[in-house]
């Protein structure tokens, strides 16, 4: 069984093409992809999460 890819923080930034407080504003409302803390305290988002949000993204826009 794969693990799921995991993107550090800024990755998901440049992808999104965001800046770290727009991306905090938007979770603060809850419209951001879903945010994971490892153990260590770093910061991941799944790939399939931020995928999703994208998809969520785009229907909204619709």
């Amino acid at each position: 069984m794969s693990r799921p890819q995991m993107l550090k923080l800024p990755e998901v930034l440049i992808e999104i093409d965001m800046s770290r407080a727009a991306f905090y504003r938007m979770r603060a409302r809850g419209q951001a992809p879903r945010i994971h803390k490892l153990p260590n305290g770093h910061l991941r988002v799944r790939r399939s999460d931020l995928d999703a949000w994208w998809q969520s993204c785009e229907t909204g826009a619709a």
